[in-house]
């Protein structure tokens, strides 16, 4: 079983629901990044997701470009990445997901990246632009190496499509909220819900949402019918906030339990 497998075994015994924070690696630099794992591992997140940055991050707005634009300043790419997580490795078992987009993994050597993702500890991969009628060879290199492979599927995903992401997909799927790229939004779309209800006629898999969830009111919204949600572009805003304070870490782990229903704070 991997760990992210027993994390969402642990939360389903307990009647508990999750919390995904994602941050990009390398913003604003590499040894905050680690920090920043910890702290989150700390506030209750239930894994982490770890952005690569990449030049041309097309799902991602404009928040979490431009924390990509500045980790790629500081020359950080999948070598470093996998370095922070082995790193952060020596004070936290939290579950850690590598969220990249496919021509940084595909320049790396696909290979490589997963033996090496597998040393330094990270527990699975999302390609973002990667459709799983196309990762049937990645997905037997990550399936080799004991990582989760991560999907995501949207609101216009036909049932076809859920289906197959279904039968490839193992750890959780990530379910997008809805179309368009990543960013804060006031409010969730109701295609969300209708899109977990339909996954769940395909897979027994955990369902995670994402896209738009940026206070505590939408997570206890999402925990109403989907197992965990997901935090990215708030989080990364925050972190562009508070950039300066010395205290970073705790300001975004203190901004992270604020996501928190009181119920589990």
């Amino acid at each position: 079983m991997s760990r992210i497998e027993e994390t969402f075994t642990r939360l389903k015994a307990e009647a508990r629901r999750g919390l995904i924070p994602f941050v990009t690696a390398g913003d604003p630099d590499l040894g905050m990044t680690r920090a920043l794992v910890v702290e989150l591992a700390r506030a209750g997140a239930t894994l982490i997701e770890l952005g690569v940055p990449f030049s041309d991050p097309v799902a991602d707005g404009p928040v979490i470009q431009r924390a990509s634009e500045r980790a790629l300043r500081n020359g950080v790419g999948v070598a470093e990445v996998l370095g922070v997580v082995k790193d952060a490795r020596r004070e936290t078992e939290v579950p850690i997901v590598l969220f990249s987009y496919f021509n940084p993994l595909l320049q790396y050597d696909i290979k490589r990246f997963a033996e090496e993702a597998r040393v330094a500890g990270v527990d699975g991969v999302l390609v973002t632009d990667l459709v799983p009628e196309e990762a049937i060879e990645i997905h037997a290199t990550l399936a080799a190496c004991d990582l989760d492979q991560i999907f995501l599927a949207a609101p216009t995903s036909t049932d076809v499509r859920l289906r197959m992401i279904a039968e490839r997909a193992s750890g959780f799927i990530y379910a997008v909220s809805r179309a368009g790229v990543t960013g804060a939004r006031s409010c969730l779309s109701e295609e969300a819900e209708r899109l977990v209800k339909r996954l769940r006629q395909f897979s027994d898999l955990p369902v995670a949402v994402g896209f738009g969830i940026s206070n505590r009111e939408q997570v206890a919204e999402v925990w109403s019918y989907a197992d965990a949600a997901v935090v990215g572009s708030a989080i990364v805003a925050e972190i562009e906030k508070q950039t300066a304070a010395p205290d970073l870490a705790s300001r975004v782990g203190a901004f992270a339990r604020a996501l928190l229903p009181n119920e589990l704070k």
